[in-house]
Order: C-alpha cells, then structure tokens, then sequence
C-alpha cells in the first residue's frame, strides 16, 4: 500500500534552518509529482510548494519562494524540503502529498491521492 513518511520536524529559533524529508513506498515514486502542504493551527490548510516527477519544475508559493527548497532523490523514494530563514509564522504541520499526475503545478484537472502523517515544525525563541 501506499506509503508516505515526513521526518524532521521539530523546534527552531527564528532565522534558523530545517530539513524535512518525505520517504514514500508502495508506488513508483518517479512517475508521481509531490508536494508540501502545511496546516498552522487553527488555520486551513495552505499549499506550500510542488515538484514534477522528473524534479525539473518546481514552484512554490510567495510566502516561502526564496527561503525554501523542494527537491527529490528517486532514487531513494524521498521528498525534500529545505527551509531556511524561518519565521515564526512557518509554524505548521507540513505534510507530503502524492499527485495523481506527473507534471507541475499540480492543477485541476490533477490532485492529491496520498497524503503522510505530517510532522511538526515550531518556530519559536
């Protein structure tokens, strides 16, 4: 079955740097593109950034674009999320999606069909 399992989360001064992975199973990783979406609390959830299933596209939304980084190793089955300069406000559960189609941005008619269990990431003096 289809697997997805994000690590890395955890508490962070403000300014400081997180890398959250995203170990995927249970379907061809490569064929899939995959996103970041984060849920802050008490607040609905916001996409924060997709990567096409060959890596070459990747997007990312204004409020993270030239601080984050997505990438992957198919190889490996692993998604990336390289945060740097944090803000309080990147508070969140970030959660790994799986696309239901190859390419980026993941638009309708495309969506998400998996999703991880998210892991917490705090940014807090």
């Amino acid at each position: 079955q289809v697997q997805l399992v994000e690590s890395g989360g955890g508490l962070v001064q403000p300014g400081g740097s997180l890398r959250l992975s995203c170990t995927a199973s249970g379907f061809t990783f490569s064929y899939a593109a995959m996103s970041w979406v984060r849920q802050a609390p008490r607040k609905g959830l916001e996409w924060v950034s997709d990567i096409s299933s060959g890596g070459g596209s990747t997007y990312y939304a204004d409020s993270v674009k030239g601080r984050f980084t997505i990438s992957r190793d198919n190889a490996k089955n692993t998604l990336f999320l390289q945060m740097n300069s944090l803000k309080p406000e990147d508070t969140a559960v970030y959660y790994c999606a799986k696309a239901n189609v190859p390419v980026a941005p993941v638009v309708p008619p495309g969506g998400y069909d998996y999703w991880g269990q998210g892991t917490q990431v705090t940014v807090s003096s």
